[in-house]
């Protein structure tokens, strides 16, 4: 059976009858009379729904995806070997509290309830040959601890190691994002909420120790999750009652990360986002008394350490003495092909993740998602029962998977946001590049003890907002070092310029501002291209074009495209006369799933337009960059507006390996508005032309109190099945920035719903 079915079901496991409704867009309401029999339930009703998605997800941070996706996926299998994901995961379950352990029993136990029944398995079971495994209680572990894989920091620092040989050290601070705007002012922060602050640039001097620990690598041989979110207290609201609104992004990956569900018992009544494979609600919910969402925190949570060796890796040097480096070897099986043995080699800050140990000298990656024990899952249990916004975030003590800016609201009116992330204790120059290994001078020294972890609550302007922008100042004298990175401010000056203007915001308001197409940056192009003499032919009609635009990615405007065509190219003007083309082989940015540098110069550019820097193009002007890149734009620029060349790319990972079953696998993606800069943020990257690659996966506004005016949507829908009629239901809702109903009150439900019995079948 390949979804509910109408009636009763005898399950096997339940130790007390339970209830399914299905609501007019499949998404399920589930109660129970206790938590166990509520986790079962959501365990049972995901691999109704996300069965293949799970497991592929499972197999993924397990090294083992080359055994289903063959050749292409060894490096990426490689890397999760290298890291350990799967002996990580088990030792979290180990550790955890007997609550934590008991949701997770409970889950698991109604995933091999539902593969024990025999059911119809997903057509990609049969492209591949293959058949589920039992499902262990740690493999949910595994699922999030991969949903948060590497993100942030560890990227940036590979990009400015491998563009280190190409520009030299004088010029790798000018390799960050955006930090400023066209008035001067620094990163809006998140707290104190409106505040601004330059960012600390690392001196030449202070980088020192890390570019000479770089030159050691000189022998060797030589691969964006982001989201929005904002809270109006009761005093800006027409009701009185809190408004909580936000969207998560992520690629357009087949199928989606989250589906909405509803979960009910003795102790709880939760609603919002789940990650199939997951049991409770780690992102996007409400319980009834408090809600709560996040976004990525951009925490500098992973170091990258230069280690030297001898003894052809056998050995590494740390203070001055020869320890014994940890070496196994690992065979990863691969689809159709022979398999492949894999050399792990560990020293004490983490495994080898770049470069070669057997030549003297290679980069360890040490991160908080390995290399501590993590007791994120015992939240979970916690945050369902929490009543308060201080209650939720007391709650969260401990969750270190992913670094996160949980913004919460309660029914009594309090509204607040956390940095919930553990953040290693160390130096503020391990933010910049890979810092020696032997020295001891940039090892971790504890954690950032929880309670300075930043925090804020009902600031007196009534709104809050976060968008992966800097969550705090930082400069050499502050006590703690927390990040260097970030996403620049522009969705969240865009978002607090609106909330600005809501004196009396209502969900509609609130549903509006998610599709905010209003691009900050582009007036920094246009002047370029203002002050440019009128170029020949179609350049001239591209500039023009341009020019004369009111800066809105909408999906109707043939000057967006024009616009984004040029940007485009401009960037790869700027790879190419700078040198950092050659960064394309370097081996920091082939780490799995890689950098691109031509990505990386696209957030460059406004920074360097903005202070009239020069300095990365070879000797020339911006003048001559941008007549170049108009030229080579209007060469394929076909005229089309925005949308037409800027639809979704929905991305199943087995369409390539089965093309036959591709159109299946890969329905069409809408039209849609916005990009990498806007609001509404559905990016492009270099490697999928001007197609959006990622964007808001889920989007969502909760009326704190009101609950049945709440709203939300999926890009796709509620069943990862292709063959389901609810595959991709929701989509074109999603593309207009429309919304459902998030049905919460159980009359309502039970009147707008089809209801499926369960009882135990002992």
């Amino acid at each position: 059976m390949q979804q509910a079915a109408p009636g009763t079901l005898r399950i096997q496991g339940l130790t007390a009858p339970a209830e399914v409704w299905r609501d007019a867009w499949f998404i399920p309401h589930i109660r129970a009379g206790s938590s166990r029999d509520a986790f079962f339930v959501q365990g049972y009703v995901h691999a109704q729904d996300r069965l293949w998605q799970m497991d592929a997800t499972r197999l993924k941070m397990a090294g083992r995806w080359a055994e289903w996706a063959g050749p292409s996926a060894v490096a990426a299998d490689a890397l999760a070997r290298r890291l350990g994901g799967s002996r990580a995961s088990q030792a979290d379950y180990a550790a955890l509290g007997s609550d934590a352990r008991a949701m997770l029993d409970a889950y698991a136990a109604g995933v091999n309830a539902y593969l024990a029944e025999g059911h119809p398995l997903p057509m990609e079971y049969s492209l591949l040959g293959a058949a589920p495994e039992q499902w262990e209680p740690w493999h949910s572990i595994a699922v999030m601890r991969y949903r948060g894989f590497l993100m942030g920091s560890v990227w940036f620092k590979l990009w400015r190691a491998a563009a280190l040989g190409a520009i030299g050290p004088d010029d790798i601070a000018k390799l960050r994002y955006d930090d400023g705007d066209e008035n001067g002012h620094g990163d809006l922060l998140c707290i104190p909420p409106g505040a601004e602050a330059a960012r600390w640039i690392a001196s030449l001097q202070d980088l020192a120790p890390a570019i000479e620990a770089l030159a050691e690598l000189g022998a060797s041989d030589a691969t964006g999750g982001g989201s929005n979110n904002w809270v109006v207290g009761p005093s800006r609201t027409a009701s009185g009652r809190p408004l909580l609104a936000g969207d998560p992004h992520r690629q357009f990956e087949m199928p989606g990360m989250y589906v909405q569900t509803h979960l009910a018992c003795d102790e709880f009544d939760v609603i919002g986002l789940t990650v199939p494979g997951v049991p409770g609600y780690p992102h996007f919910a409400h319980n009834g008394r408090v809600a709560w969402c996040v976004t990525h925190a951009f925490a500098d949570i992973h170091d990258l350490f230069v280690e030297q060796f001898e003894d052809g890796g056998a050995h590494y040097r740390y203070k001055d003495e020869w320890f014994d480096s940890t070496v196994r070897n690992e065979v990863i099986t691969v689809r159709g092909a022979e398999p492949v043995t894999i050399d792990i080699v560990e020293t004490r800050h983490g495994p080898i993740v770049a470069g070669s140990a057997a030549n003297g000298s290679a980069i360890a990656l040490r991160s908080v998602q390995f290399a501590l024990s993590d007791r994120s899952f015992d939240c979970l249990p916690r945050m369902l029962k929490a009543e308060t916004v201080d209650a939720l975030f007391e709650s969260t003590r401990g969750w270190g998977l992913i670094d996160h800016n949980l913004v919460a609201a309660d029914v009594d009116g309090r509204i607040g946001h956390l940095v919930r992330a553990v953040v290693p204790h160390r130096p503020r120059l391990n933010g910049w590049l890979p810092v020696p290994g032997w020295t001891g001078d940039y090892d971790w020294k504890g954690e950032i003890p929880w309670d300075d972890m930043p925090k804020t609550f009902d600031p007196p302007r009534g709104y809050l907002a976060t968008a992966n922008n800097r969550f705090v100042a930082e400069q050499p004298g502050d006590r703690h070092y927390f990040c260097t990175d970030c996403h620049p401010s522009y969705r969240a000056r865009r978002l607090e310029t609106r909330l600005a203007a809501l004196p009396s915001a209502t969900v509609d308001d609130m549903a509006a501002m998610h599709g905010d197409v209003l691009s900050l940056t582009a007036p920094l192009f246009q002047q370029r291209l203002r002050d440019l003499p009128p170029q020949p032919a179609e350049a001239g009609r591209m500039q023009a074009l341009i020019v004369d635009w009111d800066a809105r990615m909408t999906a109707d405007s043939v000057a967006a495209a024009a616009y984004a065509a040029m940007r485009w190219q401009l960037a790869g003007v700027l790879l190419e006369r700078s040198g950092l083309n050659a960064t394309k082989s370097d081996p920091f940015t082939q780490v799995p799933p890689g950098v691109v540098p031509v990505n990386q110069l696209w957030w460059t550019l406004p920074n360097l337009l903005r202070t009239d820097d020069r300095s990365l193009l070879g000797g020339t002007q911006w003048s001559d960059a941008f007549a170049e890149a108009l030229a080579r734009a209007a060469r394929i620029f076909d005229g089309r507006p925005w949308g037409e060349h800027h639809t979704a790319a929905l991305s199943h990972p087995l369409a390539a390996q089965f093309p036959e079953a591709a159109a299946q696998l890969n329905p069409p993606g809408a039209q849609v508005g916005g990009d990498n800069d806007t609001v509404m943020a559905n990016g492009s990257l270099s490697t999928g032309g001007l197609k959006a690659l990622y964007g808001a996966v889920a989007r969502y506004v909760f009326d704190v109190g009101a609950w049945e005016n709440s709203k939300w949507i999926v890009f796709g829908g509620v069943s990862g099945q292709p063959e389901s009629p609810h595959y991709t239901d929701q989509h074109a809702a999603w593309s207009q920035c429309k919304m459902v109903p998030m049905h919460y009150d159980w009359d309502v439900i039970a009147a707008a719903s089809t209801r499926t019995a369960m009882v135990p079948a002992d």
